[in-house]
């Protein structure tokens, strides 16, 4: 039987991390990373004031995650310390941007802020979104006032196209500014994410990357 190397990529593993796709088994070390980070994390993120939630609605999160993900509708995945005893973060690849593009979110729990793993992470799924989803530009969001979420696109190589005013709704319906930042695929190929060290894998467990 030929051996199935198609995308998308389940599990990737840098030199410090592993990022994978959630499983509902994934439930209670979300909800304890989360909520050592939810004060961190409400002036940015306004899912954060919904916390702390119930552990069902965690495990029923997840498993939409994992349903979109089969479905190649959507890419949620948690970011793991290397030997994944630890949840350090979530982030995603999300078909939010018109055609053949997508857009890159992140959080970092709070007790590994300023180490990396934010511009690590979004590294990694720049390189994935061109090398294996076949994107054709990639999207970074953030709010102006979060210097430490801009500084990442800054330091990576991605351009700032705008400064949207009034777009993205708060926890209170309020309208806040929103930077638009992207990187099209020969960008990419000029920049230094483009020889980031990686191994990614398929569904199934075959080296895709």
């Amino acid at each position: 039987m030929e051996k199935w190397n198609a995308g998308p990529a389940y599990r990737i593993e840098t030199n410090n991390l592993t990022i994978r796709c959630y499983s509902p088994s994934d439930a209670d070390p979300l909800a304890k990373s989360v909520l050592e980070s939810v004060e961190h994390l409400k002036p940015w993120m306004p899912w954060a004031h919904d916390e702390p939630e119930p552990i069902e609605t965690k495990i029923n999160r997840l498993r939409y995650f994992r349903a979109n993900f089969d479905l190649d509708k959507e890419y949620v995945y948690g970011i793991f310390n290397k030997d994944e005893t630890e949840l350090i973060g979530g982030c995603g690849l999300h078909p939010r941007v018109g055609v053949e593009a997508m857009a890159i979110g992140y959080w970092i729990n709070v007790n590994h802020v300023k180490k990396g793993f934010g511009a690590e992470c979004a590294g990694v799924l720049t390189k994935i979104g061109f090398e294996i989803n076949s994107l054709k530009r990639i999207e970074i969001h953030c709010d102006p006032n979060n210097v430490a979420s801009a500084s990442i696109p800054r330091k990576l190589g991605f351009t700032l196209d705008a400064v949207l005013p009034k777009r993205t709704p708060n926890e209170k319906g309020e309208l806040r500014d929103s930077m638009v930042w992207s990187i099209f695929r020969d960008q990419y190929t000029r920049s230094k994410i483009h020889g980031m060290a990686l191994k990614a894998y398929n569904a199934i467990g075959n080296q895709i990357l």
